[in-house]
């Protein structure tokens, strides 16, 4: 008898029409659910947050407990993520970088380990940890979009539309809280989906996604982060301003650099020192940020509460300080990364490109202060997730920057993409003995 021929292994799009293994289309009620699944989880996790963070933390953008009890709380906190990390096996982006940080979709989470993730998220919020709210909505909804795909036999035997399905939760969650109905869609298509071969078809369900989360949040009339941090807009152009945009974009750039650089580093000694000691890594930083955070209360958290005091009073602080908050929460930003706190790079980001910005601002009057601030912020943001158009249109959301503003933007991410390419030639040139 001759051997039977080989049965080839079924297609994604054959695999999607069977009626078992539904993993190669997606249907409109299912980008729907998935995107009111994912917003209101979204808004009951920041409400939760929100009013343990103002029970406990914040009053009115200024920091209510007396001096001595912000070491305490930091390191109660800090306690609490390590023996999430240790005992309930939460997730970290320890070994990662901040692009990590901002990625979802695409691998199927250990389902147990939510508990440790959600608890860790939130105490790693509350810690005082330079670290923003945008990672940890992130590494949640992994594990939201995954399980509900599971019980809707969504994306079996099709990766891509598995991936379409997370990066479309992540959609409506970010569209809501960043308060704009295209941002993700941006994010999307730089992060996820470009190289995709069908990344239109993925694109249209990110947007529709997308699309609901912004709805839901305007409909609810819930606080986004647009126009939360707002400058006097640039009335006419001049030729002056884009030279100045050219150098910022450099040094935003060179701020990437730094951080990027620090985390490494910081990274390093890190494991050296403390390896798989998970609770005494994160007490170890929690010491650090509790002693920093005792003298300048300023630079703990993601720093968004404390950068409107900033802005108002920020010739009293004077140039030399808020240059050496700007390094400080850089430095903080990597500590936090490496240590085991879940969150994200945003907001203290632009929290340090903000202080730099406004530093120039007082030794040039002259320029407009949202030339300093925006241009910087948009070039380090440019450099650090290696995606310009979602640094521009985050900047010109949350700073609420006019056309001509825009231009400007534009000029300096291209000026930091151009640094990062230059920076990325050079060093690929073999030495020359």
């Amino acid at each position: 008898m001759t051997e039977p021929a080989d049965v080839p292994e079924p297609s994604a799009a054959q695999a999607g029409n069977d009626p078992e293994n539904r993993g190669g289309t997606l249907k409109l009620w299912q980008i729907f659910l998935i995107a009111l699944i994912a917003i209101i989880f979204t808004v009951a996790y920041l409400s939760l947050y929100g009013l343990l963070n103002n029970a406990i933390w914040f009053q009115g953008g200024t920091l209510k407990p007396p001096r001595w009890a912000i070491p305490v709380g930091v390191l109660a906190f800090s306690l609490l993520v390590g023996l999430c990390r240790k005992y309930l096996h939460a997730p970290t982006v320890i070994h990662g970088g901040f692009t990590d940080s901002l990625k979802g979709g695409g691998e199927k989470p250990d389902y147990r380990t939510f508990p440790g993730a959600f608890l860790s998220s939130l105490f790693s919020l509350l810690s005082g940890a330079s670290i923003g709210p945008e990672g940890t909505i992130t590494v949640l909804i992994g594990y939201i979009s995954p399980y509900t795909r599971d019980k809707l036999k969504i994306g079996i035997g099709s990766p891509g539309t598995a991936l379409g399905f997370d990066v479309a939760a992540l959609a409506s969650a970010f569209n809501g809280i960043i308060g704009n109905v295209l941002f993700t869609g941006i994010f999307a298509t730089e992060f996820q989906v470009g190289g995709s071969k069908d990344a239109l078809k993925l694109l249209t369900w990110n947007l529709l996604a997308g699309t609901i989360g912004f709805l839901f949040y305007l409909l609810l009339g819930l606080p986004s982060f647009a126009r939360s941090i707002p400058f006097a807009p640039i009335a006419q152009l001049y030729p002056a301003h884009i030279l100045y945009a050219v150098i910022l974009g450099i040094l935003g750039g060179l701020l990437a650099v730094f951080m990027g650089l620090s985390m490494q580093a910081i990274g390093t000694v890190m494991e050296r020192v403390f390896g798989d000691a998970v609770v005494v890594r994160v007490l170890a930083a929690g010491v650090i940020i509790a002693c920093i955070g005792y003298f300048i209360p300023e630079v703990l958290f993601s720093g968004e509460n404390q950068l409107h005091g900033i802005i108002a009073d920020s010739a009293r602080i004077g140039v030399g300080m808020l240059l050496f908050m700007a390094v400080l929460k850089v430095l903080l930003l990597g500590l936090s990364f490496k240590s085991g706190y879940i969150g994200g790079p945003l907001f203290p980001i632009m929290f340090s490109s903000t202080l730099i910005g406004l530093a120039l601002n007082l030794l040039f009057p002259s320029v407009p202060v949202a030339i300093f601030v925006l241009c910087i912020e948009v070039a380090a943001i440019t450099l650090a997730l290696g995606a310009p158009l979602t640094a521009i249109l985050l900047v010109v959301v949350v700073g609420t920057a006019n056309q001509n503003m825009v231009v400007l933007l534009v000029i300096s991410a291209v000026t930091a993409m151009l640094l990062a390419v230059a920076m990325k030639e050079r060093t690929a040139q073999p030495s020359v003995d």
